[in-house]
């Protein structure tokens, strides 16, 4: 039994996979770490003191107080083994309440879909209300659908299916999408291609939830008017796609933690206040997965360009 519970503390390697967690959050691999770097102080310190004190005396003060540093490290350890199995119970949690919320979320939508139908016979008030429950009901859908995409990422169970993409092409349909938001803000959005049609792997959905966020982001925090302009560039290997904006920009203090879950910075919710921080974290994953590199620079008060680089598919 002593030697199973040893060996469960040692595999780092399945442990770090249980919780998806990286190599230096692993507990197993900081026990192991931990205890390395206690032993080479106890020889150390043996190596210096045995010159003053007899060795026997020493040898039993190292030995002791290995024991106890490590005794207690294990204990602090099994505390984090529990945080992190408490931290996939709450992504499982969250997982299974975003996926009851969007059945009757969706069943809403095709009410109101029926209903508007029939627009030509309601009231024009009557309208104007259906047409903010519609929006509201749409901010709920995605709302639980990147809870989703965030609870499925945290326990490792992100499934892409990847498929030849041109992004040109697809970019410039989303583009579509955002015609009349941009044209009730005053934003024009510009595509420029150098890219010559070239195609990426990678999920269709998934590279949609990319490019949508980062436009509907580009948008949201332009103050009054401005522009977007998206550019596609070819690179030696790969297609980069990148927008830029004359928005609000991100604090430099800020700029570490843009990718992290739930993160928004302070000058954007002053901005803005709707939001959830949980785009640019669902798209790094995205394309750390299909193995690209995503980035940004930006500088407060001037704007932001963030920027997204997929391998081309060889022909």
């Amino acid at each position: 039994m002593l030697i199973k519970k040893i060996y469960q503390r040692l595999n780092f390697i399945n442990q770090c996979k249980k919780y998806n967690l990286s190599l230096w959050q692993c507990p197993s691999f900081l026990f192991i770490l931990t205890g390395l770097i206690i032993i080479i102080a106890m020889i150390s310190t043996y190596i210096v003191a045995i010159k003053f004190t007899p060795p026997e005396i020493v040898a039993l003060i190292v030995i002791g107080m290995t024991i106890i540093l490590i005794i207690i490290n294990h204990f602090i350890l099994q505390g984090v083994d529990k945080l992190a199995e408490a931290n996939k119970m709450k992504s499982e949690f969250i997982g299974i309440v975003s996926h009851q919320l969007r059945t009757p979320l969706t069943g809403i939508k095709w009410s109101i879909d029926l209903i508007m139908r029939e627009k030509d016979r309601l009231d024009k008030f009557y309208i104007q209300e259906l047409g903010d429950i519609i929006q509201n009901n749409e901010r709920m859908i995605k709302l639980v659908n990147d809870l989703l995409d965030v609870s499925k990422i945290e326990q490792g169970r992100l499934i892409l299916k990847p498929e030849k993409i041109s992004i040109e092409e697809l970019s410039r349909n989303i583009i579509k999408e955002y015609h009349s938001i941009a044209k009730a803000k005053n934003i024009v959005i510009t595509l420029k291609s150098k890219t010559n049609h070239q195609y990426v792997l990678i999920d269709k959905q998934g590279i949609k939830i990319i490019i949508r966020n980062l436009i509907d982001n580009a948008i949201k925090y332009i103050k009054d008017k401005g522009e977007v302009k998206i550019s596609l560039i070819n690179k030696k290997n790969s297609v980069r796609f990148e927008i830029k904006d004359n928005g609000v920009g991100i604090p430099k203090q800020d700029q570490k933690k843009i990718f992290q879950k739930f993160f928004r910075s302070q000058n954007i919710m002053r901005h803005q206040t709707v939001g959830t921080g949980l785009g640019l974290f669902i798209a790094k994953s995205i394309i750390k997965e299909s193995k690209g590199k995503i980035g940004f620079n930006s500088k407060e008060k001037k704007g932001t360009i963030f920027w997204f680089e997929m391998p081309i598919i060889k022909q």
